[in-house]
């Protein structure tokens, strides 16, 4: 079974402060050990309470840097875009905002490129902060033709179409692949709802064999993954 320690919290304010605290000593930390520091973030509005407190830190923005998890295939300044988001959060303070779609590029071609442009970076993450749908997809890691590949590439970043396609986004998407994920210093888990609690757990238990995307993702991982949990 998957390792995960479960943070429990009764309404966003509790799990934004402490989940800012938290990403505060990590980026600290980086800071202290290797001058730099490496942030994979989500994006959606369920992020932006934390990013709200983030931005209140006195960091010395300038030696971190941000890719998105995941971004859907659009133009950087389409209200879609997970970069987009980043960049107008964290860009003003002096942080490095990498994106990882190219939308003028198919899919192959645009997971191509992001791998790229990560292989430019000094990998391992220092956090990879996730997500995770009721169907059980974290970044975007969902069913469809490229799934598999997804999960098994030694690549850092993919382009993959979930099928069938979200319809709050139904566009292809570009996403961190499952061994960069597993690569990171520290995995968090935000999630909300009895609904999705149900899923993770059966996940977790379930790790390789599941029929949950996130299973499959965090099978055989070497950290523990810090799981926050708020009540709806």
């Amino acid at each position: 079974m998957i390792e995960a320690e479960w943070w429990d919290y009764d309404n966003a304010e509790e799990l934004a402060e402490q989940l800012a605290g938290d990403i505060g000593f990590i980026i600290e930390s980086a800071i202290d050990a290797r001058n730099e520091c490496l942030l994979a973030l989500p994006g959606g509005k369920s992020p932006i309470p934390v990013f709200e407190k983030l931005k209140t830190q006195k960091f010395p923005w300038k030696k971190i840097t941000i890719v998105p998890g995941d971004d859907r295939l659009v133009d950087v300044t389409d209200p879609l875009s997970n970069a987009n988001l980043l960049a107008r959060n964290f860009m003003p303070l002096g942080a490095r905002v990498i994106p990882l779609a190219s939308a003028n590029l198919g899919v192959r071609q645009a997971g191509e490129a992001a791998d790229a442009r990560l292989a430019d970076l000094h990998w391992p993450p220092d956090l990879v902060w996730l997500g995770m749908g009721t169907n059980g997809h974290t970044a975007s890691i969902f069913h469809g033709p490229d799934y598999d590949e997804a999960l098994s590439s030694k690549k850092k970043a993919i382009g993959l179409t979930p099928d069938p396609l979200p319809p709050e986004a139904p566009v292809a998407r570009v996403t961190l692949t499952r061994s960069a994920i597993l690569a990171a210093r520290s995995i968090f888990i935000t999630i909300d709802g009895d609904e999705k609690k149900r899923v993770l757990e059966e996940a977790l238990e379930e790790g390789a064999k599941s029929d949950w995307p996130i299973g499959r993702v965090l099978a055989d991982a070497e950290q523990s993954i810090d799981i926050h949990w708020r009540k709806k």
